[in-house]
């Protein structure tokens, strides 16, 4: 039997945190091991416990989530992270998605529909709801002149120049002081902005950009 999916639950009202807790216990192949009440509780444990997803609120005290997301997602890129949140605002899921977000469902959805989005996010691919998948498709295709350059972090693009000059991941670790297994993690997001299957393609379209990989984000 493989090992189960480890899950950080982040929000601020402990009742529905505990709600969401006790249905995702149920299933087989899921093990919450610890819960967060705020965006700073959450980096904490993320440091801690780097669980496979961390399931967070958008709206919390102090830090909220998408800060909190963008902290961990450059910090520990093998976490990945899903908001469960109400707010239905395009603007919102845009900015989950650049802040490091994989997944983002809408409070209200059923344990078994929450349970299958988690499953999916875990196996490294992206869930949205689908009452919200069409208007995101929608503003990304009408996007004039997009450069997904834009949404690399500084780091990524210091792994991608490196990647693009013919380094093994072990030779960019060596160079950034990293280990071996965060450098792929990192490289799984540059794919997956980039919207590339290979590290083959995203070198051979660093090279295609040229400079625009020296640019501060």
């Amino acid at each position: 039997m493989s090992e189960p999916i480890r899950i950080l639950i982040a929000d601020d009202h402990p009742l529905f945190r505990d709600g969401v807790a006790r249905s995702l216990t149920a299933e087989p192949d899921m093990l919450v091991v610890a819960e967060a009440g705020t965006g700073e509780e959450a980096c904490d444990l993320a440091a801690d416990l780097l669980p496979d997803v961390l399931l967070m609120d958008i709206t919390m005290p102090g830090e909220g989530g998408i800060a909190a997301a963008r902290k961990i997602a450059a910090a520990w890129p093998v976490i990945r992270i899903m908001m469960l949140t109400v707010s239905e605002e395009q603007d919102s899921l845009m900015a989950a998605l650049k802040a490091g977000a994989r997944g983002y469902v809408l409070k209200g959805v059923t344990a078994r529909e929450l349970a299958n989005a988690l499953r999916v996010v875990a196996a490294g691919d992206v869930y949205i709801s689908p009452t919200l998948a069409g208007g995101i498709l929608f503003e990304m295709t009408t996007k004039q002149q997009y450069d997904p350059f834009n949404d690399l972090t500084e780091r990524e693009r210091d792994i991608l120049k490196l990647v693009a000059e013919g380094l093994t991941n072990r030779e960019i670790g060596d160079r950034l002081h990293l280990a071996e297994k965060t450098i792929k993690h990192y490289m799984s997001n540059v794919l997956q902005k980039l919207q590339v299957r290979s590290r083959v393609e995203a070198a051979l379209l660093a090279q295609k950009q040229g400079t625009i990989l020296n640019r501060k984000v």
